[in-house]
């Protein structure tokens, strides 16, 4: 089963399964968006659990692989200003440099290939610009037997257990971090925060 439709079927139930344990993190994710107006992706939006947390002053284009999360995103945009495309995190539709900030809560966990997202984020950040990230990983070395046992099966249907943020450092040399603290689950879950040199 790929990503597309696995996530159709999940989207009525997402928010119920997920909501209410990452909001605070969300809103301290988010706090971290530059106080000036700016161009912002969020990219793999989801049902748009983000928007109670998005400062007013940007415009936000809301990037997801599926229709059927980015119709219940929508009606979540309420004042802000808020573009939904439908797209791939891995080949953004978008030219170089296009955006000040990027925002990528819980999606580097979710794609196939999170170091061609992670790449594909770089190439359309300014120089200067922010990149926000909220999500799951396994520091090197770090056993984990049971996650990864099991993440054959659960990264077929909904999000790997295995990825390493290190290990997509190189391939966004530009990316330089400047943030990185455990936000849940015994710091499984990281808030970090990168800028574009």
């Amino acid at each position: 089963m790929g990503l597309r439709h696995s996530y159709t079927l999940i989207a009525p139930f997402y928010d119920a399964a997920i909501a209410r344990a990452t909001e605070a993190a969300r809103a301290r994710s988010l706090a971290a968006l530059p106080a000036e107006a700016g161009h912002v992706l969020l990219a793999g939006v989801g049902t748009g659990l983000d928007r109670p947390h998005l400062p007013p002053q940007h415009r936000y284009v809301g990037l997801d692989l599926t229709h059927a999360m980015l119709r219940r995103a929508l009606p979540r945009a309420g004042r802000v200003d808020f573009t939904p495309v439908q797209g791939d995190a891995q080949r953004l539709p978008f030219t170089d440099a296009a955006f000040d900030s990027a925002v990528l809560h819980l999606i580097l966990a979710v794609v196939p290939e999170p170091a061609h997202c992670f790449a594909e984020i770089a190439r359309v950040v300014k120089p200067g610009g922010q990149v926000i990230v909220f999500d799951k990983f396994l520091r090197r070395g770090q056993p984990a037997l049971l996650r990864r046992m099991i993440n054959p099966l659960v990264r077929r249907v909904a999000t790997r257990l295995d990825v390493v943020f290190e290990d997509l450092l190189p391939v966004a040399p530009g990316l330089a971090l400047e943030h990185d603290q455990p936000a849940l689950v015994g710091g499984w879950f990281r808030l970090i925060r990168l800028r574009k040199l």
